[in-house]
């Protein structure tokens, strides 16, 4: 099954807000950051029927951005992970095997996450 999210990709310095409180370091997700979440979760639910998956999982990502910009793919996951928990699978904690691309859609930039249960 694949799940496609519409929207430029958005990495995780850009859907986090850090600082320091007490000397320590502290993070919390922005209101956008909430918002494309939310949106991610509808579009989610929107396409898949059905329990979430349990066990192992294998997933596939491909991010689709608008530019050719300097990207790092690693920074890109956090974010569709968390939405998809509970809908497509019952936590992101599940995927054992990831495959990451990069690719370039101007026209329609997106997230497509394809799942299927881990074999062996």
């Amino acid at each position: 099954m694949t799940i496609t999210l519409l929207g430029e990709p958005k990495s995780t310095s850009h859907i986090y807000h850090y600082h320091c409180k007490f000397g320590r370091p502290a993070g919390y997700m922005t209101a956008a950051g909430k918002a494309l979440k939310e949106d991610y979760q509808w579009q989610a639910r929107s396409q898949w029927s059905g329990p979430p998956l349990a066990g192992p999982l294998c997933v596939e990502v491909t991010l689709f951005f608008g530019t050719r910009r300097k990207a790092d793919i690693d920074n890109f996951n956090k974010l569709w992970a968390d939405a998809l928990t509970g809908i497509a699978y019952e936590d992101d904690s599940q995927i054992e095997r990831l495959t990451i691309v990069k690719g370039y859609d101007k026209a329609r930039p997106r997230v497509e996450v394809a799942l299927s249960p881990l074999v062996g």
